[in-house]
């Protein structure tokens, strides 16, 4: 027993010499740092004797300092930033609301912060223009209410994943760099900026770029200057809209009689498009030479009120939205009911008879959350599918449309039914379809239709066996999900994925386009964005404004965070497959139970996402 023990506690030293070794540097570097300081009584227990993790003002994750904040300790003197160098896993620092001045230190050595508070101190002097180059782990940077003067650094610009940025209340000047980052955040108010604002920013509210008389643009006021650059365009752009009519009005009418149509302003995907359009007509379409039934539109429903191709030629008709992936209109039946006629060029990866008998299957369909396909038209190289009219719009112009139009947002309430009415759907199309890697393949906010109550309605689902196969690839939903852009295949769980960021969307108020670029290679998703915005524990800023201040449902709001989050994880094998997903969402309430905030963090209950942890969300989403 005694050899034993003998051979144990060498063991234990060795183990544990690491450690201490690395608290004593650690320790030497910051009572270095504090004897630069003045007025620095506050760091009373920073002395040899007390391990430095416990120290005021240290964060420690894994027995390395993490973070560093002295805010409101009137502290003074000089920042060595050579010393802050030497501790890697420093990630955050705040010294907000001291006594600190003269010119900035040079933090561009810090290349791993993600987080940097300098407010309210007393800097001064011109910022170099690569003050901030190669902070690319940059999340926050507050520099408010200092006295820096000159212009804004332009190393800030490729800081891809900067999302808030308070410069308000300094001396700044020159122009507003050309921002293209989405903040959540941004304020340059009380400067001396001028010029025009970049048109990235024309979102932000005004109020962030008061007290700089030399701004104009969006959102603020006109710039003067280029009224005669907006007369130029305006021009341009009338000849350009009367010359595309021309041409459509060509390519539909072929010399028929014209036909005029209301004009109405749309919303699609969060943009106002107005338009005046005569789409069918006596057109091409009732002249199919490679029909053997010409002219015939097949019905796929007997619970609609018939109608042939004429019908739908006859009537009025106004552009909704054209894309990539197909041109939508709504047509106004005689005597009958708005229809959605979607055209689509890219859609013969199948031939005449299998497109038919896909198109079959889809019409017998029945599901609360589907939008029901109604009819059909087929021709070689282009087909309509015909939809009813939804006259509510889509979940995306309802989420990043609404400041725009003046409608009301969407509570909480209605996004978890959105939610709910959502995975209901997905669940039905994976068990009708049990056959299909990919049963929608397209699932996106300007696809989901909300009907008057806010129901949901999927739309644009069960196409992939029918589309191109490149021009799937292209501009689908789910050839943007890390299994295919990491090693080019589909799973089940693809759509689980696409459901995960939907999730992350409805909750965050961001479009996703913000974050997934196109094409292969992306690493830079919504969710991505999320687990950065949680890894700093500011879980609260993660969620729309529109929904903060939600009084007893944050423990359920948290919960479908870590929900979207399963759902978004890259590794397939880890990612909870659609059933599981769907069950944990039914769970879900509009208000908490008394229990539901202590126990709405446990992680044993969710997956091990990468990005999740217990103190991810130990914050209320009130701040």
């Amino acid at each position: 027993m005694g050899r034993a023990v003998e051979c144990w506690i060498p063991l234990l030293l060795l183990f544990f010499l690491p450690t201490s070794s690395s608290s004593d540097s650690n320790a030497a570097i910051l009572i270095t740092f504090k004897n630069l300081l003045t007025n620095s009584e506050a760091l009373y227990n920073w002395n040899e004797t007390v391990n430095p993790c416990n120290w005021v003002g240290l964060h420690c994750k894994d027995g390395a300092i993490d973070k560093l904040a002295l805010e409101s300790m009137g502290l003074s003197g000089k920042i060595d930033i050579d010393l802050l160098v030497q501790l890697p896993k420093l990630r955050a620092l705040s010294l907000m609301n001291n006594s600190f001045e003269g010119p900035l230190p040079a933090l561009n050595k810090l290349a791993s912060l993600r987080a940097l508070y300098l407010s309210s101190n007393k800097f001064s002097g011109e910022l170099a223009d690569d003050a901030f180059a190669g902070m690319n782990s940059l999340i926050q940077l507050y520099l408010a209410n200092n006295n820096f003067t000159g212009p804004i650094p332009s190393s800030l610009l490729p800081l891809s994943k900067l999302v808030r940025l308070s410069l308000e209340n300094n001396q700044f000047e020159g122009q507003i760099p050309d921002f293209q980052q989405n903040f959540s955040l941004f304020n340059v108010s009380n400067n001396h900026l001028n010029g025009e604002i970049p048109a990235a920013l024309a979102s932000i509210n005004p109020t962030s770029f008061a007290g700089n008389d030399g701004l104009c643009g969006k959102p603020l006021s006109a710039c003067k200057s280029s009224k005669k650059k907006t007369i130029i365009i305006i021009v341009v752009v009338t000849a350009s809209v009367i010359a595309l009519a021309v041409l459509i009005a060509f390519a539909y009418f072929r010399g028929s009689r014209k036909k005029t149509t209301q004009v109405k302003q749309l919303q699609v995907q969060g943009t106002k498009a107005q338009t005046k359009f005569a789409v069918m007509g006596q057109n091409e379409f009732a002249r199919s030479p490679d029909n053997d039934h010409k002219g015939q539109l097949h019905l796929v429903r007997n619970d609609r009120e018939r109608f042939d191709l004429q019908d739908l030629l006859r009537a009025s008709a106004e552009v909704l939205g054209s894309g990539n992936f197909g041109s939508s209109y709504k047509a106004l039946l005689l005597d009958g009911p708005a229809m959605v006629v979607k055209r689509f060029r890219e859609m013969n990866n199948v031939g005449k008879q299998e497109f038919q008998e896909h198109m079959s299957r889809l019409g017998r369909l029945s599901h609360r959350n589907l939008l029901p396909l109604v009819a059909f038209y087929y021709r070689k190289d282009e087909k309509l599918l015909i939809f009813d009219f939804v006259e509510n719009g889509s979940l995306a112009s309802h989420l990043h449309a609404k400041r725009a139009s003046g409608q009301p947002a969407l509570d909480w309430p209605t996004r978890l039914k959105i939610v709910k009415g959502v995975a209901r759907g997905l669940a039905y199309l994976h068990k009708e379809f049990p056959t299909l890697t990919l049963p929608h393949g397209h699932l996106k906010s300007s696809n989901v239709l909300l009907d008057h109550t806010f129901e949901p309605l999927l739309t644009d689902y069960g196409l992939v066996p029918v589309v191109n196969k490149p021009h799937a690839q292209q501009v689908m939903v789910a050839y943007k999900s890390p299994e295919f852009t990491r090693s080019d295949r589909t799973t089940r769980k693809t759509d689980v994925w696409s459901l995960g960021i939907l999730i992350l969307e409805l909750l965050t108020g961001k479009f996703p386009a913000n974050y997934l670029r196109q094409g292969k290679g992306a690493n830079a998703d919504l969710a991505t964005w999320v687990n950065s915005v949680v890894r700093e524990e500011w879980t609260g800023e993660v969620f729309d404004m529109d929904m903060r201040g939600t009084k007893n449902g944050e423990g359920e709001m948290l919960k479908l965070l870590k929900i979207g989050m399963c759902c978004c994880e890259w590794r397939v094998e880890r990612r909870w497959d659609l059933r599981e997903a769907v069950d944990k969402i039914e769970e879900l309430k509009e208000r908490d139970n008394d229990d539901d905030l202590s126990s709405n963090a446990s992680e044993g209950e969710f997956c091990s996402s990468r990005a999740m942890t217990e103190d991810d969300f130990s914050f209320s989403i009130n701040g």
